[in-house]
């Protein structure tokens, strides 16, 4: 998993509330089991119309923020069903890190376990940060401060976790934390096939 440390970047204002994971990514898009290839289709209805032609007035098809790779969104997103494809399709699109005041649980964890930073604020800095993203403006996200930095140089702070904010600044996922264990599950194995060579 690719490490987040400060990520500087457009931020694409998302208003409504209640985006929920069939609307990151619909149901037909869940067949594949890989996580790559999902960018093209994340928020595909609201993207794309039934000819497969962007609608123009979709954020992620304007100009500056096709290259979005932060969302200030209403609140609760992520919510509906628990669909892993929703991170998928957000971290293959480019987004790292999404603004709320509020979000799904599932998808909360989801999103950390693939390299996507949630950061809950208060409904004043959400709104504050949504018109710093109406107008096209870059926010920089500082994990190891805890700090977004706004255009104009002031600093919104917020909280995470500290195990999952050290997952996230080292690129540890579910897989990465246990092979940091590898020499003690392999130095088990070698003594379980002495002690125990029936198993």
């Amino acid at each position: 998993m690719e490490k987040f440390d400060v990520l500087k970047g457009t931020a694409a204002p998302m208003p409504l509330k209640n985006i929920d994971t069939d609307m990151i990514i619909p149901a037909q898009f869940l067949k594949t089991i890989k996580r790559t290839g999902l960018g093209k289709v994340v928020f595909f209805r609201m993207r794309f119309d039934d000819k497969g032609a962007e609608k123009p007035d979709f954020i992620l098809n304007q100009e500056p923020f096709r290259d979005a790779k932060i969302i200030v969104a209403g609140d609760n997103f992520g919510c509906g069903s628990s669909r892993e494809h929703a991170p998928w399709a957000l971290a293959d699109f480019g987004i790292r890190c999404v603004i709320s005041t509020s979000f799904a649980d599932i998808f909360f964890n989801n999103s950390a376990k693939n390299g996507i930073l949630l950061i809950v604020v208060s409904a004043s800095d959400r709104d504050t940060l949504m018109k710093d993203a109406q107008q096209g403006a870059t926010l920089a996200i500082d994990l190891a401060k805890q700090i977004i930095r706004r255009a104009d140089g002031s600093e919104v702070t917020f909280d995470v976790e500290p195990n999952r904010k050290h997952n996230l600044l080292n690129g540890l996922d579910d897989i990465g934390l246990t092979l940091k264990h590898e020499t003690d599950i392999t130095d088990f194995e070698e003594r379980l096939s002495v002690e125990r060579p029936w198993l």
